[in-house]
């Protein structure tokens, strides 16, 4: 299985730490799998996708940061 890295922020961290609770899980690497799991089902029974395929450009969809920390990509790797 391929490794995955992010960062998060402590909000993220309480709620997953209250998912976690919840659904009696032990780490937090399952939890992140079980809610990447459930939130792929989610968007494709909301979708109607038939594949993972058709998900492709589905994050771009989500609002811009008001106010970005880099000007455009490229200065993200200046």
């Amino acid at each position: 299985m391929a490794q995955m890295n992010f960062h998060t922020t402590p909000d993220f961290e309480e709620a997953l730490a209250r998912f976690m609770r919840l659904r009696g899980i032990s780490t937090k690497s399952e939890a992140v799998r079980v809610a990447v799991r459930e939130g792929l089902e989610r968007a494709l029974s909301d979708t109607g996708c038939a594949d993972f395929h058709d998900l492709v450009g589905l994050a771009t969809r989500a609002p811009l940061a008001p106010e970005p920390r880099f000007s455009s990509h490229d200065a993200l790797w200046e």
